[in-house]
């Protein structure tokens, strides 16, 4: 990388007269300066001397022989030049640092740098001196340098060997502390790309069928990554293979100057190769796969101690696959141990589960009212349990002369649930099983299987104090029978069944007592309508006479009688209140007796509620509350039926406004809770205990605290927000506490 003063074959003259360095003419050279300048001419150091013009500016003025070797650039041709002349940017810019710092300081200084002559990088020692007028202003510097490359050279070759020691030592010390072939191999690639300076580095692993798949890539490029891709060779015949079997490798510095065929150029240009390296790995003696590292866009020279460390590389990788391998054989060897130790396990765990079965059909007949639930799941697990073919549960008809197969669970055999039997059709078999004793016995099987001929059969009565109830069969494919223990065990299973059975049918006599309670409950809902219509009759007929009464008295007749228009008033309000009490009684009535589904529409809260809101700003500015609206801008559209919800929204405003005191807040609030739309109501001022809260929605309930007549009202209206509320398919809840009470809707979207 340097220039060697031998091999220059430019043409070098001698330095300028003397003045170019001291600044006066000198006709007669003294001794001291002919000392001098021979020293300036024929010492080994590079000296060269530096202008400083009155704008700070530098000019070059000369250089000594040694310096034009050095850097070949003649003095004459140097003189009158800036450091941007010469040198690129950035290292005019450099220099012109140095130079003023000196000028600065004032004083001597040293330094080291590279700098690049004719394209070629050269470190230099060097020490500047500045020189001063008369007036002590630094008119020149003279610089003093020594070629240090050689050097600088030897110890990046150091740092190299260094930093290649530290590769392999991490590259083996990951080995030792782990068995993880794919982070070894991933980490490791990226480090040798890293310390090689190439673009890409692959790991190649051979498979069966003579192909290869990239199991390990570091790249420069992400949009040419080969990770994961089964590469075929078109040109890696068995030649190459034994090639790379004997240890050799391959070193490509550039593929079209290395007299490869078309084709294997044709197939390494098509993955952006350009320059190649490629070493082999083993595992013991077989040749597992290759270590690649590629040069894709520009040729590469590749060095022989980048080879050799590609080659330990290798070795080490080879020994990591071992590894791995001997990881996976002991990984294969505990499992199959803990296989068999597990078989183990499970034949100790069968005999627990006889009696888990047992357990969970006690509790399942304690949490089920139904028998269809557990005595499904008694066939299924019974059949697991035992390995059987088939588990059946048959039920006695009420004169027992009939039995259905009623519950069924079949791995292979033909389904027979539903299946019914005349008891005299078999009655050899079942005159054992009325008299409430197991039967077990042999069956052959003709035609459906062929290869299973002889089946194990048994059947256990299912039975209690109050009579049969049918049977268990169990089928199995031996000829072995079933041992005492199962038979046991199915007995108590049976003693499950009956008592499964014995509670559906109580379940399903009090089903029919709840059903004509049901009717009952319809009739006097019926007779509540048909009652409420009645009394809207004579109603309507009181509010018409005193409309009538009030049209027919004039001001001048009741004039004197002042509590005329009083009691006109009472009429007026307690029929509008009579009337009222009558339809909400017709709702609430109507509601309870399954009414027909709402009619749903699309709507939007967010434009919906404020006009229903803004109805109540008169009231509550008149009572002095504060009246607030929110709601959520994000909220999806809500399929509801319109007229129920303003029911329900100007009947809890109602409420609020009841009980609000003044200067207290009411806040309506509309946002989206999970997958569900939440309505809140909240008014301030007022808390309710839990005693009145557990009661809020009962027909014609009063608050306890508050005057009923001062609140007037039908004492329905929050018995039918509930029932509206849950007819819309929504939910209500209420809470007080801290001095508020919030009424919460919550509807599904």
């Amino acid at each position: 990388m340097n220039i060697n003063p031998v091999e220059s074959t430019i043409e070098l003259t001698k330095l300028s007269p003397p003045q170019i360095l001291f600044g006066t003419e000198i006709d007669d050279k003294s001794s001291s300066e002919q000392f001098l300048l021979s020293m300036y001419d024929s010492v080994q150091a590079s000296i060269f001397v530096v202008d400083v013009l009155e704008d700070g500016d530098f000019r070059y003025v000369a250089l000594n022989p040694t310096h034009e070797r050095w850097i070949g650039i003649r003095s004459d041709d140097l003189r009158g030049k800036k450091p941007e002349d010469i040198l690129s940017p950035i290292d005019a810019a450099k220099v012109r640092q140095h130079y003023s710092d000196c000028v600065r300081f004032g004083k001597t200084i040293s330094y080291e740098q590279c700098l690049q002559f004719q394209g070629i990088p050269t470190w230099w020692s060097t020490t500047l001196t500045p020189l001063k007028d008369a007036n002590s202003r630094i008119y020149r510097l003279i610089g003093t340098s020594s070629n240090i490359t050689p050097v600088k050279q030897a110890e990046q070759a150091v740092g190299l060997q260094v930093e290649r020691e530290q590769l392999l030592e991490a590259i083996a010390r990951r080995i030792h502390q782990s068995v993880e072939l794919e982070t070894i191999i991933q980490k490791s690639t990226k480090e040798l790309r890293q310390f090689l300076n190439c673009d890409r580095v692959l790991i190649y692993r051979f498979e069966a069928d003579g192909s290869g798949l990239i199991i390990a890539e570091s790249s420069v490029a992400p949009s040419d990554r080969l990770l994961g891709k089964k590469i075929t060779d078109p040109c890696f015949s068995r030649k190459h293979r034994e090639h790379y079997g004997r240890g050799c490798i391959q070193v490509l510095e550039d593929i079209y100057a290395a007299g490869l065929d078309s084709c294997y150029v044709d197939f390494l240009a098509s993955l952006q190769v350009r320059a190649n390296l490629v070493v082999p790995i083993f595992q013991e003696q077989d040749m597992w796969g290759l270590l690649i590292a590629q040069h894709c866009h520009e040729p590469r020279q590749w060095q022989q101690t980048e080879t050799d460390l590609l080659k330990q590389l290798a070795t080490q990788i080879g020994i990591a696959v071992r590894q791995a391998e001997l990881h996976r054989q002991i990984k294969d060897l505990k499992a199959k141990m803990e296989s068999q130790k597990q078989k183990q396990i499970n034949q100790l765990q069968q005999v627990r589960n006889f009696q888990a079965l047992v357990q969970r059909m006690t509790e399942q007949i304690r949490d089920s009212l139904l028998e269809t639930q557990v005595l499904q799941t008694v066939t299924q697990e019974l059949a697991q349990l035992l390995n059987l073919d088939r588990c059946q549960i048959e039920l006695y008809s009420s004169c027992q002369t009939l039995v259905t197969i009623t519950y069924e669970y079949s791995t292979n055999l033909p389904q027979c649930q539903g299946l019914t039997r005349q008891i005299a059709d078999r009655l050899e078999v079942y005159q054992i099983l009325l008299q409430k004793q197991p039967l077990q016995f042999l069956e052959i099987v003709p035609g459906w299987q062929p290869k299973l001929l002889v089946m194990s059969q048994m059947a256990c009565p299912i039975f209690d104090t109050q009579g049969i109830l049918g049977n268990i069969w169990l089928t199995r494919p031996s000829q072995e029978g079933f041992d005492e223990f199962e038979i046991e065990l199915v007995q108590q299973v049976a003693n499950e069944c009956a008592i499964a059975i014995r509670q559906a049918q109580l379940y399903k006599q009090t089903q029919a007592q709840v059903k004509e309670l049901e009717k009952c409950d319809r009739l006097k809902n019926q007779f509540l309508r048909t009652l409420s219509q009645e009394l809207r009759t004579p109603i309507t007929s009181i509010s018409l006479a005193v409309q009538t009464l009030e049209s027919v008295l004039t001001p001048a007749e009741i004039s004197n009688i002042e509590i005329v228009p009083q009691l006109l008033q009472i009429l007026h309000n307690e029929c509008g209140r009579e009337s009222k009490l009558i339809n909400d009684l017709l709702t609430l009535t109507y509601l309870e007796a399954e009414p027909e589904p709402p009619t749903l529409i699309a709507i939007d809260l967010q434009s919906w509620l404020h006009p229903i809101v803004e109805s109540f700003r008169d009231i509550t500015s008149c009572q002095r509350q504060h009246l607030n609206l929110t709601v959520d801008r994000a909220l999806p559209p809500l399929e509801t039926d319109i007229t129920d919800l303003e029911r329900i929204v100007t009947e809890l405003l109602n409420h609020a406004c009841k009980y609000t005191p003044a200067g207290e807040y009411i806040t309506v609030s509309a946002h989206l809770t999970g997958n569900a739309v939440e309505l809140n109501i909240t008014n301030s001022g007022i808390e309710i205990t839990s005693n009145e809260l557990s009661r809020i929605f009962e027909p014609f309930y009063h608050l306890f605290k508050h005057d009923a007549w001062k609140h007037s009202g039908t004492g329905l209206e929050l018995a039918l927000v509930q029932k509206m509320v849950r007819h819309l398919g929504g939910s209500i809840y209420v809470k007080s506490a801290r001095g508020q009470t919030t009424f919460t809707i919550k509807f599904l979207l």
